[in-house]
């Protein structure tokens, strides 16, 4: 027997609860089909789990390092089990206030594996489910390199932070071998070292996150790491793993130099994939780039008509990025666009604020210098230290730097790169200030809380007429 609905999405996840909720206010039926846990990577894997223990980490650190004179350190005791425990806690409690509460008789979730037999229908477990409408929300999942015994020695991926199956953690590691430079891998290493353990990062390319960010990020948050005592090996390339003991080794090549590294656990954090592979979209005839990504329109619509994509699994279709609130929005939009009957609404990542929740945090919006220069602005580019900040000298805490790009001729502001105190919060008023198109002289001429890390925005901007090391206090 077929269960037939208005909507059937594939996952469960903010992208799919989005869509699902939507088509409840629209009076219409939906079902989620979920292999793991309700709820999808933010909240059980990702998101969630990963700030309440980077947190944790945080207190420990600043205990053992203070930044003021005539503190003394203090040396937290660690009950790693314990702060596991909490972390479940706090997940579980998210996830059933959240997701599991809002499930009803017109929104539901079908447990087991789903994949398409045709266009209408899928095979879930066994069941048939069919529905004239149908989302593509399966989200992605980490990429395993190609890399010589991967797959016969137990290694940990971003799945450490779930408390379900094998991947949970229950022990820290006395060290811990990382696979990857990009924002897990740095989030997880400067997490893992703030708790003790001896950490080495592997990062393939010259420098730490270079595709995609200003040149000036690498160096800095490189910098900071290896004050903290993160190993970082750049040009290193992982080619083959082995168990050694309880540990497990690594031949890895640094800058064409053969070395050996041994750790206890082995973290793979090389990136993420879409799930787009394992629903059988051949069969429904939704087409996919070389990537993976599931290709749609601008309407989040795929190749087949009645069958709509969005979140993690569409990659960088339509420009979008890999991040919780991108899928979220897009999701309401595709379901939106799917049952309302309304105009259809098209998608913009034009505007997509992000942050990488090392501490101090890394935040980016817009374009950077580079990007800019490629789209042909002529550029008014400055980088300002967190040093000129106020807030940031008020409270010792100058590591960083602020840097504004501009187009030169009309003084649009079309990017920015914050890496210092409170950036992840502070980026928004940039994001806000690219969404209305503002210029530089719109941050100037808002008034700003003193002191505040947010006159950072407005110091970069005032440095465009001025020099920001000759400013008084309020950055006039």
């Amino acid at each position: 027997m077929t269960k037939r609905f208005d909507l059937v999405i594939l996952g469960s996840g903010s992208t799919a609860f989005a869509a699902a909720l939507r088509a409840r206010e629209l009076g219409r039926t939906a079902v989620m089909i979920e292999e793991r846990t309700v709820g999808g990577a933010c909240v059980n894997r990702g998101c969630l789990p990963s700030k309440n223990l980077i947190e944790a980490a945080r207190l420990v650190h600043e205990a053992a390092h203070p930044r003021y004179p005539g503190l003394q350190p203090a040396h937290l005791q660690l009950d790693f089990r314990t702060l596991v425990r909490q972390k479940d806690e706090v997940v579980a409690d998210y996830r059933r206030r959240k997701y599991e509460s809002l499930l009803d008789a017109k929104l539901r979730v079908i447990r087991g594996h789903g994949q398409f037999i045709d266009p209408h229908t899928l095979d879930v477990a066994g069941a048939r489910v069919a529905a004239s409408l149908m989302l593509i929300a399966t989200g992605s999942r980490p990429v395993l390199p190609d890399v010589a015994g991967l797959s016969e020695v137990p290694y940990l991926t971003s799945d450490l932070l779930t408390s379900a199956g094998e991947q949970g953690l229950q022990e820290l590691p006395g060290s811990l071998l990382v696979l990857g430079g990009g924002y897990i891998a740095l989030e997880l290493g400067q997490l893992f070292r703030r708790l003790g353990s001896a950490v080495t990062v592997l990062e393939r390319s010259a420098e730490l996150l270079g595709q995609g960010y200003e040149p000036e990020v690498g160096p800095a948050v490189r910098e900071h790491l290896v004050q903290e005592g993160v190993e970082v090996l750049t040009k290193a390339v992982a080619t083959e793993v082995r168990g050694e003991g309880s540990g497990v080794a690594a031949l890895v090549l640094v800058d064409g130099v053969r070395r050996w590294l041994r750790a206890d656990r082995l973290l793979v954090a090389t990136g993420r994939r879409p799930n787009s592979d394992r629903i059988a979209v051949e069969n429904a005839g939704v087409a996919v780039d070389e990537r993976g990504d599931i290709r749609v329109d601008e309407q989040l619509r795929t190749s087949v008509p009645h069958i709509f994509a969005a979140g993690d699994v569409i990659g960088r279709q339509q420009a979008s990025r890999m991040a919780t609130p991108v899928g979220s929005q897009d999701g309401g939009i595709a379901a939106h666009n799917a049952l309302s009957g309304d105009p259809p609404r098209v998608v913009s990542h034009r505007v997509v604020p992000r942050a990488i929740f090392i501490d101090p945090p890394l935040a980016t919006v817009g374009m950077t210098e580079a990007q800019a220069v490629a789209a042909g602005h002529p550029c008014w580019c400055r980088t300002v230290p967190m040093s000129l900040v106020p807030r940031a000298g008020a409270i010792r805490a100058t590591r960083g730097f602020v840097k504004m790009v501009a187009d030169r001729d009309t003084d649009d502001v079309l990017g920015v790169t914050m890496f210092g105190p409170a950036a992840a919060e502070v980026i928004h008023e940039a994001a806000m200030g690219l969404r209305l198109g503002a210029k530089l002289q719109d941050f100037i001429e808002l008034l700003h809380v003193y002191p505040t890390m947010s006159e950072a925005l407005k110091i970069a901007a005032i440095s465009r007429f001025k020099d920001p090391t000759k400013l008084s206090c309020c950055a006039q």
